[in-house]
């Protein structure tokens, strides 16, 4: 089945566009991108004998791929204008998708007044706490014993 949807798919991206790529994606199917155009279409075996799932979808800044904006099951028995017929109309709802304006903005409603800001706490400049002090003061009495042990017991 792959040989035939590749087959297939590079008919269908020399009807589409002049500059394209062709290549086998991981769930068996074949991707077409038209980087110039910035769109993609998938082709994908379905269970059905002769039948493709057909995908379009708008490729991202970095070439990334999009999620598919638009889907059709068509038979690949029909000839490869029929299917660039197809292709065409998906191609069209994922451009349409795309220039679609977003939901419509709400009425923004009147903002309460903020509340005055309570005076900030004054900053302590006190750079070594409490703490502090008794690590530094433990490890050196560390350090101490150790000297201790090692240049008291000789005499030096």
């Amino acid at each position: 089945m792959y040989a035939e949807l590749r087959d297939t798919a590079t008919e269908l991206a020399g009807v589409l566009w002049r500059e394209h790529a062709v290549y086998r994606e991981r769930g068996g199917g074949v991707v077409i991108r038209g980087e110039h155009v910035g769109r993609w279409i998938s082709l994908a075996p379905t269970g059905g004998k002769d039948q493709a799932r057909v995908r379009a979808g708008r490729l991202l800044d970095g070439g990334t791929t999009a999620p598919a904006r638009s889907e059709a099951v068509v038979d690949l028995t029909a000839g490869t204008h029929e299917l660039a017929a197809v292709c065409r109309r998906l191609l069209a709802d994922v451009a349409a998708a795309d220039t679609a304006p977003a939901r419509p903005a709400r009425a923004s409603k009147p903002r309460k007044p903020e509340k005055p800001t309570k005076a900030a706490k004054p900053v302590r400049r006190r750079h070594t706490s409490l703490s502090s002090w008794v690590v530094l003061i433990c490890v050196a009495g560390i350090v101490g014993l150790w000297a201790y042990s090692v240049f008291g017991a000789y005499g030096y």
